[in-house]
């Protein structure tokens, strides 16, 4: 399923953040450990609005993160019910609105809001938009061995198995590896002529 421009970037920002807990990050490593980490994934992903750039804020973000990513724990039910929780905490009231270079899009929050509770908000919308095209089964978890990443499935037939380049490149190679060694193997078997001699 195909979702709005709107949409699908608020969903890749929330995937982009859900990784950069440890168990799914690049390095290893909490990726959203520092304000300047934070900064540096808000400007990637050209989130306008407040911006206090404190502890706070950096703690109150890790929070959602740690929210978020339950949502590709959940059934359609469930991530219904985690929708209208939030929408209904934050007093979310949607509107259109048109900034910066994007076109009419909807927020549900005023630009001064916190930026922890515009994430949430934000991410909210978009999983309304998953729940109500029936599309849950787009939000997948990373098959590669070691990862927990998280990824939305955007690929036309669906076959999308890993988070990221490296995963899918990392599991390929291990393939690779396993199939020489088992070839190696028969290779070393000795023949039934070699067994009888």
């Amino acid at each position: 399923m195909r979702f709005t421009d709107d949409t699908e970037d608020a969903l890749g920002f929330v995937v982009a953040l859900v990784n950069t807990e440890p168990r799914a990050s690049a390095s290893g490593d909490d990726e959203l450990s520092t304000v300047d980490q934070l900064d540096w994934l808000l400007e990637e992903h050209s989130y306008s609005g407040r911006r206090d750039g404190d502890e706070t804020e950096l703690d109150e973000v890790r929070a959602v993160r740690t929210r978020l990513r339950r949502f590709w724990t959940l059934t359609r039910d469930g991530a219904a019910a985690q929708v209208n929780r939030l929408l209904k905490e934050t007093k979310a009231t949607p509107q259109l609105v048109r900034h910066d270079q994007l076109d009419w899009h909807i927020h549900a929050t005023e630009p001064d809001a916190p930026l922890a509770q515009r994430m949430e908000v934000e991410a909210a919308l978009a999983f309304v938009d998953v729940i109500r095209g029936n599309a849950l089964d787009q939000l997948r978890r990373c098959e590669a061995d070691g990862c927990d990443g998280v990824f939305v499935d955007l690929s036309r037939n669906g076959s999308k198995r890993f988070c990221s380049l490296r995963c899918g490149n990392r599991m390929n190679v291990s393939a690779y590896r396993e199939r020489q060694s088992e070839q190696a193997e028969v290779a070393d078997e000795p023949t039934p002529e070699q067994s009888a001699g």
